[in-house]
């Protein structure tokens, strides 16, 4: 048995055995030839491409997000140029296969596990309904205008313009946090409001996105199976941080007395995958339980359980676990979440634009308004400072990748053609790309007054 302090010491975690993993999980035999493949969906990657693949997504991001650092600029723009220069749009290095994009979703789902941790659940209360109100304005209003833009002016078809409209609600809360984060601003009351308001965004998004597949495939819209859905997420947000707690005192205590190292971190990983698929068996983002789990760790969070006649057990929060775990976690987010920020690059591919349609510039210029508008309005639909309405209307604003979810999904299901999604490949590039220089710039600004 290796000594107790050593192993607490471990705190460095070497994510190489977990990326081979992910590969080996889609080997495949081909033939006779004992050769090993990645399985990506109806394609097949070399294992040797897949390391010199990844290789490249992992340097690009760090020179580039290095880079941008050094220039002042935040680092997550470094790394989303990253994939626009090794992606389709530039180089044409990487695309978009399967396996890379299930490790940019490890890497959401983890940076979204050390949101939670830093949560403050008493703190977001105090928000009151301040969260709702900016989920609500900067989904509602984007939507109505880029439905009716799409509709009254370009004369486009309903499912076509709710599409359209659709795609304009969505807040990328990867991209909204990373930014806070590089400018030092996670913790302040506006980061707080936008952080809820844009879990809520996601779980709208879900919705409305659950309702116009339903209406694409079927031609009508099932009330019941929607309100499920809904049910079933507002459940699991408000179970799963309890259970998630219940399970991470187990883990400490285990941890505890364990015999070999590294268990902590084994089983918090363990437990932000399993509530990552729990949050989508009930129609949830992945993301969502990945929140969850990370609230359940946060050295906040505690709660009492009612056992009747005044009796109650507590479960108090634990700072010393939070911080271990924080600080064998780190490494992990660090290799992971800027594969995510790259993939998001990469999946943009600016070649699929007619740059010399006059249609394209036309439709994406008025949708790029209601973008900026629409997120920036909700900001100053609450009681608040100026200061604190324009940095919480401006953090609303990246679509990124939530933006080309529905993007894409109209696009394969024909009901947007070529131009229409062009245009809005725009508008998402321009909505992801501008928002950290805007917010460092206000910033900077509001400093020097």
């Amino acid at each position: 048995m290796l000594p107790v302090r050593w192993q607490r010491r471990r705190a460095a975690f070497d994510p190489i055995p977990v990326i081979i993993l992910c590969c080996m999980l889609g080997r495949t035999r081909t033939g006779h030839s004992g050769k090993s493949r990645c399985h990506l969906e109806a394609e097949f990657m070399e294992l040797h491409q897949f390391f010199l693949f990844l290789a490249i997504i992992l340097v690009a991001a760090r020179l580039l997000s290095e880079t941008a650092a050094r220039l002042g600029v935040p680092s997550v723009i470094g790394e989303l140029v990253a994939g626009l220069l090794i992606g389709p749009s530039l180089l044409g290095w990487v695309s978009p296969d399967t396996i890379m994009k299930l490790l940019a979703e490890i890497g959401i789902i983890l940076l979204l596990f050390e949101v939670g941790m830093d949560t403050d659940l008493s703190r977001l209360a105090r928000s009151g309904s301040k969260p709702v109100v900016v989920a609500l304005v900067g989904f509602s209003l984007p939507f109505v205008l880029g439905y009716g833009i799409s509709t009254w002016v370009f004369g486009l078809p309903e499912l076509t313009a709710l599409f359209m409209g659709g795609t304009l609600t969505a807040t990328s809360i990867g991209i909204t946090v990373r930014v806070l984060d590089d400018l030092g601003k996670r913790q302040t009351d506006e980061a707080q409001i936008v952080i809820g308001a844009a879990v809520l965004d996601d779980i709208l998004g879900v919705l409305v996105l659950a309702i116009l597949y339903q209406f694409a495939v079927e031609q009508q819209v099932s009330v019941k199976a929607v309100g499920e859905v809904g049910l079933y997420i507002l459940l699991f947000m408000v179970l799963a941080p309890l259970v998630a707690k219940l399970a991470s005192i187990l883990i400490e205590h285990f941890d505890q007395h364990a015999a070999t190292p590294g268990l902590l971190l084994t089983m918090a990983l363990s437990l932000i995958l399993l509530f990552s698929w729990l949050a989508h068996a009930v129609g949830a983002p992945e993301i969502m339980g990945g929140f969850a789990a990370g609230l359940a760790f946060s050295q906040h969070f505690g709660f009492r359980l009612w056992m009747g006649k005044g009796a109650a057990l507590v479960f108090k929060p634990s700072p010393k676990l939070a911080h271990r775990l924080e600080e064998q976690m780190r490494p992990l987010i660090h290799t992971f979440s800027p594969m995510f920020f790259v993939m998001v690059g990469v999946s943009l591919n600016l070649k699929a634009v007619n740059w010399s349609s006059s249609f394209i510039w036309e439709l994406a210029a008025l949708l790029l308004l209601v973008a900026f508008l629409g997120k920036l309005a909700a900001g100053f639909c609450i009681r608040e400072s100026r200061h604190n309405q324009m940095a919480i209307g401006l953090s609303m604003i990246p679509r990124g990748e939530v933006g080309l979810i529905f993007a894409q999904l109209g696009f394969s299901q024909g009901i947007l053609n070529g131009e229409l999604y062009a245009a809005l490949l725009i508008v998402i590039a321009l909505t992801t790309m501008s928002p950290p220089f805007l917010l460092k710039w206000f910033y900077g600004w509001s400093r020097m007054e």
